[in-house]
C-alpha cells in the first residue's frame, strides 16, 4: 500500500509544481509582474522542499511512478478548451489547489506534520489566485 500512496504523492507533487510553473510564466511574461512571479516560484520551491520531510527518499517516491499503466493518462476534452492566457492560468491554479489538497490528505497517512505544510501551502495558493485574478 505504501507504494500506491507514494504513487499518488509523486503524481500530485508533479501536478502542483507544473501548474505553478505555468502560472509563473504567465506572471512573468504576460503580466510582467515580478512580485507575482516570485510568489509562484516560491510556492513551487516550497512544495519541492516538502519532499525532504517524507521518510522515503525522492528516489523511492519516483520509483512508485507507473506512467505507462496510468488509467487516467491521456488528454481530457476539457483540456482542449483554453481560449486565452486567463483560462490557462485559472485551469492551472485549480490544478495546483486540487493537488495540494491531495498531498495534504495522503500525507496524513505518513506524517501529519507534512500534511500541515501542504495545508499552509494550499492556503497560500488561494491567496496567489486572488492576486492573479485581480490582474485580469
Amino acid at each position: 500500500m505504501k507504494q500506491k500512496i507514494y504513487r499518488i504523492i509523486d503524481a500530485n507533487l508533479n501536478r502542483s509544481r507544473e501548474g505553478l510553473r505555468v502560472c509563473e510564466e504567465i506572471a512573468r511574461f504576460v503580466l510582467d509582474d515580478k512580485r507575482l512571479t516570485e510568489e509562484f516560484k516560491g510556492l513551487r520551491h516550497k512544495i519541492t522542499g516538502c519532499i525532504k520531510f517524507y521518510p522515503a527518499r525522492l528516489q523511492d517516491i519516483i520509483s512508485a511512478r507507473d506512467s505507462d499503466k496510468d488509467v487516467g493518462r491521456g488528454k481530457q476534452p476539457i483540456e482542449r478548451r483554453r481560449k486565452d492566457w486567463k483560462g490557462v492560468s485559472l485551469a492551472n491554479m485549480e490544478r495546483v489547489k486540487e493537488s495540494l489538497r491531495a498531498l495534504e490528505e495522503f500525507s496524513k497517512l505518513i506524517d501529519n506534520r507534512i500534511a500541515d505544510r501542504f495545508k499552509r501551502l494550499r492556503f497560500k495558493a488561494y491567496d496567489a489566485v486572488k492576486r492573479l485574478t485581480a490582474r485580469f
